[in-house]
C-alpha cells in the first residue's frame, strides 16, 4: 500500500521536464492533491460540468485551469483554480513537487501547456464544488492499479475523431487524455 510518506520521498528528488512557452501557447496549471486514505494513497479528481463551448466538458480531471494575469506564478494558478473549483485552500498545503509539463496531443484543442503541482493534505478537506465542476471525488492508487482499471477506451468526443486511448475506468468514470498522462507517470514514480 503506497503512502504519502513514500510519495514525499520520491517526489523530493524528481526534476520535471518544462516546456518553454512559445508565441500562442497558453500557460495553465493543475493541482494533484494527495492524501492518505483507508486504502493508502489517494488523489482528488473532479468531473467538469457539462458546458457548451468547454473543450473538456464533462471530463474527469484534476482541479486547475489557465493562468490569470493576477497569478504570481503557475503554482498560484493551481492554488486559485482549486479554491474556485472545489473550495479547497492549498495555500498552506505541503508542496510535494512538480511533474512534467504537458500539452494536448489533439490539434483541435487549445494550445495550453499544463504544469501539474503535487500537494499533500493530512486530512480530507470539505469539498464545495463551484459552477465549473459537476462532482469531486477521491480515488485510491490501489484502485487505479487494479488490473481491470487500466485499459483502452474508445473516445467519441466532439471535434476529436473516434480513437482508442489508454485510460483508467472506475465504474462509470473514465480518466483519459491529459489527466491519464499526468496520473500514469505519477503512479510509476511512487510505486
Amino acid at each position: 500500500m503506497k503512502t504519502l510518506q513514500e510519495a514525499r520521498i520520491t517526489l523530493r528528488d524528481y526534476r520535471p521536464t518544462e516546456i518553454p512557452l512559445e508565441a500562442g501557447m497558453i500557460p495553465a496549471a493543475v493541482a494533484v492533491i494527495l492524501h492518505d486514505g483507508d486504502e493508502g494513497l489517494e488523489a482528488l479528481f473532479i468531473q467538469r460540468a457539462v458546458r457548451a463551448g468547454d473543450t473538456w466538458s464533462g471530463q474527469i480531471a484534476f482541479p486547475g485551469g489557465r493562468r490569470d494575469p493576477g497569478d504570481a506564478d503557475l503554482r498560484a494558478t493551481a492554488i486559485r483554480e482549486t479554491m474556485e473549483e472545489v473550495g479547497v485552500d492549498l495555500s498552506a498545503a505541503e508542496p510535494l513537487g512538480v511533474l512534467d509539463d504537458l500539452y494536448p496531443r489533439t490539434p483541435v484543442l487549445p494550445p495550453v501547456v499544463v504544469r501539474p503541482f503535487v500537494f499533500a493534505l493530512t486530512a480530507r478537506p470539505t469539498i464545495v464544488v463551484g459552477p465549473e465542476v459537476q462532482d469531486a471525488f477521491w480515488v485510491s492508487f490501489r484502485a487505479l492499479q487494479a488490473p481491470a482499471a487500466r485499459g483502452e477506451v474508445i473516445v467519441d468526443h466532439p471535434g476529436i475523431p473516434r480513437r482508442v486511448l489508454p485510460a483508467y475506468t472506475l465504474g462509470n468514470r473514465t480518466i483519459w487524455g491529459m489527466s491519464e498522462r499526468i496520473l500514469t507517470p505519477l503512479i510509476s514514480l511512487v510505486s
